[in-house]
């Protein structure tokens, strides 16, 4: 998330507080009647007055031009304007070519689809208001991921964009607009092991000590007042890597706990009772809080590690621990207010959004089941708040798509969604 943003908070809280009287309550459709009534009153824009609530916007985005489609939606975030970015994976192998891109075959089975643009930018009603990126748009100065993933915009509103594929080791830069402005990191750093019998390519090696490349960046926290980056390096290599935002120097790079990386270092099967020593990635995230906070997710150890800004650990705390496969720590973002009281915890394997108070880290309450209507998740995968405190979310996987949260006030956790437990799908109320 856009740390700049926070400067518009004034101005939208009060415009916010025009509007309280109104706002309706984080409910599941099918409520109403006293009990709704009951809850709008009860709502208030102090973020000491209950937890946040939410209700999804079944109508956002807008429609896509051209038949696009998004693909596996790998990456949001919110610039200084409010404006939504999303990355996703356009290439014909993530869509099935007959029966949904089916104008893109030779010859043309369809009328419609075809994938969209990798980046797309939204406004505030959902309206598409640029796009651009992807594979066969690189000047000759960089080379686009081969498989994309997150998205951050910086204070100065520049565009950086990760990548997972086998040989992405490195991070761009781009301006609002798409324009090249810096590869930090060479592809292909990490395809140095012996050739394969089945590709006939090298294979990858770990560097997580590498001072100039990086080991499949999974997204890219920014601290515009230190000028640095956050790189959670990521998917194959397992750390955090600070670079200088003009430059792309390493400055320095730490590993969980603060300890030095170890990739020769074997951990074992997952144990929630036994947390490793070493990130088990991917490490999925890595935010900077407004009071100088690091927050990392460690996906696979379903857990969080917050350190300060130098690589000094704080604490740990581990979410839905005894969830297998992909983890339960995505990625997270912090509420709009100045002292950023909650923290939003996306869990793809779990299909639903964690409340979180900061200063605690407990769970408070959570939103979101599995399915593919609005305000359900199939493979929640990042979030993002903007400054009136709305949050978006994308899904990848077959989920590919953005949604939007509206921001309602504050107010009390329903009953039976205490801690972990969900409060369902937040469906806009019918008051």
């Amino acid at each position: 998330m856009n740390r700049k943003q926070h400067l518009l908070f004034g101005s939208a809280l009060a415009t916010a507080a025009l509007v309280v009287a109104c706002a309706g309550g984080a409910q599941e459709s099918g409520g109403g009647g006293d009990d709704d009534a009951a809850s709008m009153s009860m709502l208030s824009q102090n973020p000491d007055d209950g937890v946040p609530t939410f209700e999804v916007d079944p109508l956002f985005p807008k429609n896509l031009p051209n038949h696009w489609l998004m693909g596996p939606t790998i990456g949001v975030d919110v610039d200084s304007r409010d404006h939504i970015w999303v990355v996703h994976r356009n290439t014909p192998d993530q869509f099935v070519a007959t029966t949904e891109i089916g104008m893109t075959t030779d010859p043309p089975v369809a009328q419609c689809c075809q994938p969209g643009d990798p980046v797309l930018e939204f406004d505030q009603e959902g309206n598409l208001v640029s796009s651009w990126g992807g594979p066969g748009t690189e000047t000759g100065d960089y080379l686009w991921p081969i498989s994309n993933h997150g998205i951050t915009v910086d204070g100065m509103d520049n565009v950086w964009i990760g990548g997972n594929g086998g040989p992405d080791s490195h991070v761009l830069k781009f301006d609002r607009q798409g324009n090249f402005l810096m590869q930090i990191g060479r592809s292909n750093a990490r395809m140095t092991g012996p050739v394969s019998e089945r590709t006939g390519e090298p294979t990858a090696v770990r560097d997580s000590h590498s001072m100039d490349s990086f080991g499949r960046v999974a997204k890219i926290g920014i601290d515009n007042e230190a000028g640095e980056a956050y790189f959670s390096d990521g998917y194959f290599n397992k750390r955090i890597a600070v670079v200088d935002m003009a430059s792309g120097e390493m400055k320095r790079f730490w590993g969980a706990y603060g300890n030095p990386p170890d990739d020769d270092l074997d951990l074992g099967p997952y144990s929630p009772d036994e947390p490793s020593q070493q990130f088990r990635g991917p490490v999925h995230c890595g935010e900077i809080s407004n009071d100088g906070l690091v927050y990392v997710c460690d996906r696979g150890g379903d857990r969080v590690q917050i350190f300060q800004k130098d690589g000094t650990f704080v604490s740990e705390h581990q979410y839905a621990k005894q969830t297998l496969s992909q983890g339960s720590t995505w990625d997270i973002d912090f509420s709009h207010d100045p002292g950023q009281k909650w923290i939003y915890l996306a869990d793809g394997q779990n299909m639903k959004v964690y409340i979180i108070e900061r200063e605690t880290m407990e769970v408070v309450t959570a939103f979101g089941d599995g399915g593919r209507q609005p305000g359900m998740f199939f493979a929640v995968h990042s979030i993002a708040v903007d400054s009136m405190g709305n949050i978006f979310t994308t899904e990848t996987y077959e989920g590919s798509r953005l949604q939007k949260f509206v921001f309602k006030g504050y107010g009390p956790v329903p009953a039976g969604a205490e801690g972990e437990n969900s409060q369902g799908v937040l469906w806009p109320s019918t008051n």
